[in-house]
């Protein structure tokens, strides 16, 4: 007897239990059993206090807490307020703006922008490729739009930036498809922590010229930017390469109020475009508004009027900035001890240059998650090893955890 479903055929798919909400939920339920304090939960992805509350910028939420009625409730202009794409495009770039024609559209986070990208740049059946390290609900978004993902390798044998990987894989997709879709997580990448440096950026710009000197290929370049407030402003510096480059390569680069703004659930971001043609501009602000109309209409217009009044008053703009540079500074300690603890017991790490997350290779990842449940220590298993949430974990613990991590990998040999 057939199982009778009134879903979709594109909508039937394999339950699966989320994995990093999975863990999650079991580390909250040790919370409640042993006490905060004798558990280290590095499964959430935003930036908690040592008491494991949500961190929140006071000087953020002033701002929200003085709109107007009428500037929280009205709707928003289907591709966002123009004034709101302006500084969401000067919050991104700073002073790294890259020479050419860049627009935006509002969407709901950096998860929106990932969505309009992989929607109006791919068709059903295509592949996207990403590195083989790896956020998961990029494979959920590009499943959800009938797509695939192709992945290359992050690292090269020195744990540097694979760009022989990179170039190969590109090759190989556009030999199938003669369109490419790259979405690429720097700097602070998740789940690593790795970002780009100044040299590496240099070589895939040249990579991506060479390949589009075939006027056949479309070569659409998504970066994925989660984490750039939490970086240093030099860090901003490889926008400027991005300026310059041949129509059939476009720049998409994603704007997120969620961490550089402590915004997580007001879901509000923005896909800037930029593209040495202005008709691909055009085209893009055309289609991506079109998007907007056409999946959840409009935005949160209370979060794009915050952002506004943020960067309209300076000495406000300077509260938030000063106020995020506190947890920034924690964030840092926090990786510091976690690296030089790790360092101590001989524990591998990918290489961490930034970020929310440090990462730990392992061939049998669910296992060791598992085995480290019993020792009351969370972190989400991954394909190739462990994500640990420095944003949510303690100096204290980020020190104590990498023995126990170590202790629990060695008896798995």
């Amino acid at each position: 007897m057939t199982n009778f479903s009134m879903a979709a055929n594109h909508s039937i798919r394999p339950v699966k239990e989320d994995v990093i909400f999975g863990m999650s939920l079991k580390a909250e339920e040790a919370i409640k059993r042993d006490g905060f304090k004798n558990i280290i939960n590095s499964t959430i992805g935003a930036l908690l206090d040592d008491e494991g509350k949500l961190v929140t910028f006071h000087s953020v939420f002033e701002v929200l807490k003085g709109l107007s009625d009428q500037q929280i409730a009205a709707y928003a202009p289907l591709s966002g307020m123009p004034e709101y794409i302006k500084y969401a495009i000067e919050a991104t770039f700073m002073d790294c703006r890259p020479v050419g024609y860049i627009d935006g559209v509002a969407t709901p986070g950096g998860s929106g922008a990932i969505r309009h990208a992989i929607w109006n740049y791919t068709d059903a059946g295509d592949k996207i490729l990403t590195s083989d390290w790896f956020w998961e609900p990029y494979q959920t978004m590009a499943s959800e739009h009938m797509r695939k993902i192709a992945t290359y390798e992050l690292y090269d044998e020195n744990m540097d930036f694979n760009l022989k990987s990179f170039e190969t894989s590109l090759r190989e997709l556009l030999s199938e498809q003669k369109r490419a879709l790259i979405l690429l997580n720097t700097p602070a990448h998740n789940p690593t922590g790795y970002s780009l440096s100044s040299s590496e950026w240099l070589k895939l710009r040249e990579v991506l010229v060479k390949l589009a000197k075939d006027e056949n290929n479309k070569i659409v370049l998504f970066i994925d930017v989660a984490y750039l407030d939490f970086c240093e402003d030099e860090e901003r510096e490889f926008f400027k390469i991005l300026g310059g480059l041949p129509k059939n390569i476009l720049i998409l680069v994603s704007f997120s109020m969620s961490k550089g703004y402590t915004f997580y659930g007001l879901r509000s971001g923005a896909l800037i475009g930029v593209s040495a043609d202005e008709r691909v501009i055009k085209e893009f602000k055309e289609v991506c508004a079109h998007s907007n109309r056409g999946v959840w209409s409009n935005g949160t217009r209370a979060a794009m009027e915050t952002l506004i009044e943020i960067y309209r008053n300076k000495t406000v703009k300077e509260k938030v900035m000063a106020e995020r540079k506190i947890h920034k500074e924690i964030l840092n300690q926090r990786a510091k001890a976690f690296i030089d603890s790790a360092s101590k017991v001989g524990l591998d790490l990918c290489p961490y240059k930034g970020g929310f997350f440090i990462s730990i290779p392992h061939d049998d990842s669910l296992k060791l998650a598992e085995m480290l449940v019993g020792k009351n220590v969370f972190v989400v298993p991954l394909e190739k090893g462990l994500r640990f949430a420095i944003c949510a974990v303690s100096i204290d613990k980020c020190k104590t955890a990498p023995l126990l991590i170590k202790e629990m990998m060695d008896s798995l040999k």
